[in-house]
């Protein structure tokens, strides 16, 4: 990708490198002999849809929109999971879904014989907490034993209610296969009893894949051994692996300003408003040509975001030559639970969409403008 040639604050997803990450999730799917999906929670660019359905068919959805999203630009019915259901939805969200999975016993209960109406199969299943994850920040850790996502099995009937066709349980985070390894062994001793009783499984995301070291090779062996014992349909519904280290988020230096020997690059970008992971989860990210500071670093800056948030800032970072006004910055690994997340806050201007195409073109795909920021306030 030749950063010389984007001329404006953007997201810019390499085609090329979503096709290597394509590329490996398929070849994991076929050998498996399982269905991975694309999680729209994580990545939902539907602008590269097309090229995602080269590889993969299917997608999952949590809400209402990203099930007519799938529907309408993916050309297919969603697996669909919500933490809980709005009533005045739910028959708009038959028509978009193959899969409805339900957050708990009660509201299986109270929409099952709703999706006996729709005029296509619907296939139900029953998310469930396992207890068990490697996920070490609790925000985004949902198999802690007071979590609010999954039945935990204190909870369970003795025997599948009828119309219950899978199970479901999402606890992993960017996790390895060893991660789900462990997962699998408390499922089964937790819900080993219903393991028999169904026709599908979903092991949710987190399963990173497609990132450098991830042993693939086990985890095809494992969903494998897994699928053979219960002589079940396994579904992944990876997030992050699609998109991890596809793309780019650029930016410009907008002024440098000095507080008690502090130095920070104010950026055309936000933290809070474009990369919300980077405070919430947090994470610190990497940027071409720069690295973290040491005792003989000599140029070193804090970043700061546009808006007018104290914190939306980010600690300091060490680079090559002194910053100047006008100087682009250009932040890695940007498309992945980025894009999904961010916002319109302030009004500050939201970063273009673009694909770096596989022919070394900047393509793009949206520009945003007041218009955008107005709309959604009236």
């Amino acid at each position: 990708m030749d950063y010389t040639k984007i001329p404006n604050t953007a997201f810019v997803l390499d085609e090329q490198l979503l096709r290597n990450n394509l590329s490996l999730i398929k070849n994991v799917q076929d050998q498996a002999e399982i269905e991975i999906i694309l999680a729209f929670k994580g990545f939902a660019m539907w602008g590269a849809f097309p090229i995602v359905q080269e590889y993969i068919k299917g997608a999952t959805a949590s809400s209402l929109y990203e099930a007519r999203l799938c529907f309408e630009e993916m050309k297919t019915k969603a697996h669909v999971y919500a933490a809980a259901y709005v009533p005045d939805e739910f028959e708009e969200l038959m028509s978009y879904s193959s899969h409805i999975v339900f957050n708990s016993v009660a509201q299986f209960n109270h929409y099952y014989k709703q999706t006996l109406t729709a005029k296509h199969k619907i296939s139900c299943g029953l998310r469930i907490n396992p207890e068990q994850s490697d996920v070490e920040v609790d925000l985004y850790n949902p198999s802690s034993p007071k979590s609010r996502l999954g039945v935990l099995k204190d909870f369970m009937p003795e025997k599948l209610p009828e119309g219950i066709e899978g199970l479901h349980f999402h606890v992993l985070c960017e996790s390895d296969s060893y991660a789900l390894e462990k997962t699998l062994i408390a499922l089964e001793q937790r819900f080993g009893d219903y393991l028999h009783q169904i026709k599908w499984i979903n092991m949710g995301g987190g399963h990173l894949m497609t990132r450098k070291g991830y042993d693939t090779q086990h985890l095809i062996q494992l969903l494998k051994a897994f699928k053979k014992k219960y002589n079940v349909q396994i579904i992944l519904e990876p997030g992050s692996a699609f998109a991890w280290e596809t793309g780019v988020l650029t930016t410009t230096v907008l002024d440098i300003v000095q507080s008690r020997g502090v130095k920070t690059a104010m950026l055309d970008v936000s933290f809070t408003a474009h990369m919300p992971d980077t405070l919430e989860m947090p994470y610190r990210p990497k940027i071409v040509g720069a690295c973290n500071p040491d005792s003989h670093s000599k140029f070193v800056y804090r970043l700061g975001g546009t808006s007018c948030l104290a914190g939306d800032f980010m600690e300091p970072y060490a680079f090559e030559k002194e910053l100047q006004i006008g100087d682009q910055l250009v932040f890695k690994d940007m498309i992945h639970y980025t894009m999904v997340k961010t916002t319109m806050f302030n009004g500050v201007k939201h970063p273009d969409i673009c694909i770096w195409t596989k022919e070394n073109r900047l393509k793009t795909i949206r520009k945003f403008t007041y218009h955008d920021y107005k709309s959604r306030l009236s």
